[in-house]
């Protein structure tokens, strides 16, 4: 089911671009476009963990630096079939945790200081299982994919704003290229989005596989939940998106629908059915 709401959603933007493409009337804006799209974010994607850590203030922690985490990060990937991934500290008060890497033998588990010493031993298990899930689903190759194609529509409908949209300048029309402009990378924003609030519903299914505790990830996604929103969190909104729950959640005033997670609430119902 997840798989298949997500392949709609990539067909959805795949489309999306292709129109934009087509509104242009050229296709070798549409080629420039994606080609630009595609460096920044391949370059993104190689150096993606680097970068997320230093915007998280993260520190990279041994076996001797945190003994207990990292035998609890080392046992998990075992019961998940991946290599060890890099074990990182964040020192938020802000309970959370996030995985990033470009692929699983290259891959960052990170947790905050605030979530150790906020959950219990099987919550936190639980907590880390589920970012085990994101890299044994590969899911960071997926947002780098979105990503580029996101980046690549924004391009292409600023390139019609000022560079026209269609072959005839005496047939372009202003209006619709400042329409495209501003709705097409809103579009595809949007779709992003909820490709990433499905991602986390199979990481929390994958997660509650790895752990065995179901119950243990809900009660922690509860507590996680609770302190996003009492707890403020000094990150950047672009890579919010790849925290267990929504860091800026406390900051307010975000509809459902421009939020990159599932409602909390829905994702313990799903655990609470999976584990019945």
């Amino acid at each position: 089911m997840y798989n298949a709401k997500v392949f709609l959603l990539m067909a959805g933007l795949t489309a999306l671009f292709g129109g934009v493409g087509a509104l242009l009337g050229g296709q070798s804006g549409m080629l420039m476009a994606l080609l630009f799209a595609a460096v920044m974010n391949v370059a993104m994607y190689w150096g993606s963990s680097a970068m997320v850590l230093r915007m998280y203030g993260a520190r990279v922690v041994t076996a001797a630096d945190a003994p207990e985490l990292y035998e609890m990060v080392d046992r998990l990937r075992q019961r998940a079939g991946l290599p060890m991934p890099v074990v990182a500290i964040a020192p938020h008060a802000q309970p959370n945790a996030f995985a990033t890497g470009r692929n699983p033998e290259h891959a960052v588990v990170c947790v905050t200081e605030g979530l150790m010493g906020l959950v219990s031993r099987e919550e936190l298990e639980g907590v880390v299982a589920h970012e085990l899930a994101h890299i044994k689903n590969r899911d960071m190759l997926l947002q780098t994919v979105t990503a580029t194609m996101a980046g690549a529509i924004s391009n292409l409908a600023h390139f019609g704003l000022f560079f026209g949209a269609g072959r005839d300048d005496e047939d372009s029309n202003p209006a619709a290229a400042l329409a495209m402009a501003i709705l097409a990378p809103m579009a595809a924003m949007l779709i992003q989005f909820a490709i990433s609030r499905q991602r986390e519903f199979k990481a929390d299914q994958v997660g509650a596989q790895i752990s065995g505790r179901p119950l243990a990830l809900a009660s922690a996604l509860a507590r996680l939940e609770s302190g996003a929103r009492h707890i403020p969190m000094d990150v950047a909104p672009a890579v919010a998106p790849l925290a267990q729950v929504n860091p800026l959640a406390g900051m307010g005033g975000v509809s459902k629908l421009f939020s990159t997670h599932p409602p909390t609430e829905e994702r313990i119902a799903r655990l609470q059915a999976l584990a019945a």
